[in-house]
């Protein structure tokens, strides 16, 4: 029997793929809720706005690395063993790190276990992505992956709250997030290996080589463009969202607008637009037809966003809102990735893409607050609407050279 045929969404891998990614996105995204009084706990002076930014910085830096390194480490383990031992040992050392991030006594310690906790973050949503595409048949592989990216991406409401709810108990609420790890991983043990990777095993084909990428034109064309489509959702959470106290400032003057309350508001919408644009996918039976739709909103959004209408703290909220919706195409595009290559590199690809795009965070912000504002004098608003016009052009144009993928089958390999 076809194994294709046997899988639904609403089957055990896409639900316990959907928890995966939850668990994922609570953890990821919990040093920027839990930054200040953590900073604070480990002996960074809060009054020191210079101490403050450069430890965080330092952070966050190391965690991304993890995640780039980790993309690129579970991704070709992912094909070489399978996507199952990935989403074993990934979800292992993230929760492990986790939890002993709890015990962090200084920046230094709070770095290495972040460094740790984003290598093992790193392979959860592309060995999930993948192992769910291979696993549902490809008229319903769509919906299945905006379902674990929608639901998952619910994750960071549940670590604002979490923090709200601990009394603003950061240590609890990293030893929570490495509880959760590990149930998640008992949960794994009923998911079964993809059957589309099991007869690759038994193929004469390299499996989980990188560098594959890079040795043909066609498919290193395929992988640039594949990492460049997803670049306007850190444009629009990394800038637009993150800094949306400072643009509120600027752009309407006194205001109270908390900036890890403008990234959750986001971020549930970024999960309804993840499920809506499945949704929308499979009516057009197009990914980039559904993509295109959403990318218009984008452009839609980030002009309201600097326009005269965002003229106040209900309205920005609310922008913020409309920006998470338009970028919630996240699981589009990672899926779309899976898509674009055969068994053999599929997990490498949908591993490493998301992590790349996350890696372009600090070159947008290069760009944003280095050149523009510091560099040519650049307001902030001006030195926003100059980036953002960037990062969409790009964006467009590799979705512009970007091949339609949804009724791609994907039993093949890559010679």
């Amino acid at each position: 029997m076809n194994q294709h045929k046997t899988y639904g969404i609403f089957s055990l891998p896409v639900i316990v793929g959907a928890l995966g990614y939850f668990v994922d996105i609570y953890d990821l995204l919990l040093f920027t809720i839990v930054r200040e009084p953590s900073l604070q706990d480990v002996g960074v002076n809060l009054s020191d706005k210079a101490a403050v930014l450069f430890a965080s910085t330092k952070i966050m830096n190391w965690q991304m690395f993890g995640l780039l390194l980790g993309g690129i480490l579970w991704g070709t383990l992912g094909d070489k063993k399978g996507r199952l031992s990935v989403l074993f040992g990934s979800i292992a050392m993230y929760s492990v790190a986790n939890f002993l991030t709890g015990f962090v006594q200084n920046t230094e310690q709070y770095a290495l276990t972040r460094l740790v906790a984003g290598i093992g973050l790193a392979g959860e949503l592309g060995a999930g992505i993948t192992l769910v595409s291979e696993l549902l048949p490809k008229n319903k592989r769509g919906i299945g992956t905006s379902l674990v990216a929608g639901i998952g991406l619910f994750g960071a409401v549940f670590a604002y709250y979490t923090f709200d709810l601990t009394n603003h108990d950061w240590r609890l609420c990293f030893k929570i997030g490495g509880g959760l790890g590990i149930i998640l991983l008992l949960l794994r043990i009923s998911v079964v290996e993809s059957g589309m990777y099991k007869s690759t095993k038994e193929k004469n084909v390299q499996r989980g080589n990188f560098l594959m990428f890079f040795t043909n034109a066609h498919r290193f064309r395929k992988y640039i463009c594949a990492i460049l489509i997803g670049l306007p959702t850190w444009y629009v959470i990394g800038i637009l969202v993150n800094y949306s106290n400072r643009f509120a400032t600027d752009l309407y003057g006194t205001n109270s607008i908390v900036s890890g309350k403008a990234i959750m508001y986001a971020y549930v919408a970024i999960a309804i637009g993840d499920i809506t644009i499945g949704l929308v996918s499979q009516y057009f039976k197009s990914r980039k037809k559904a993509l295109l739709i959403f990318y218009i909103l984008t452009i839609i959004s980030i002009i309201l966003f600097f326009s005269p209408i965002n003229n106040n703290d209900t309205i920005m909220y609310l922008i913020c809102g409309l920006l998470g919706f338009s970028t919630g195409f996240w699981a589009i595009f990672v899926t779309m990735g899976a898509e674009q290559f055969g068994t053999n590199l599929r997990a490498t690809a949908a591993t490493t893409i998301p992590n790349m795009v996350r890696g372009f965070l600090p070159l947008i912000n290069i760009l944003f607050l280095d050149i523009f504002q510091k560099t040519f004098s650049w307001s902030l608003i001006n030195s926003g609407i100059i980036t953002g016009i960037i990062v969409t052009a790009i964006g467009l144009l590799a979705f512009y050279f970007t091949e339609e993928t949804f009724h791609k089958d994907l039993n093949y390999v890559e010679e």
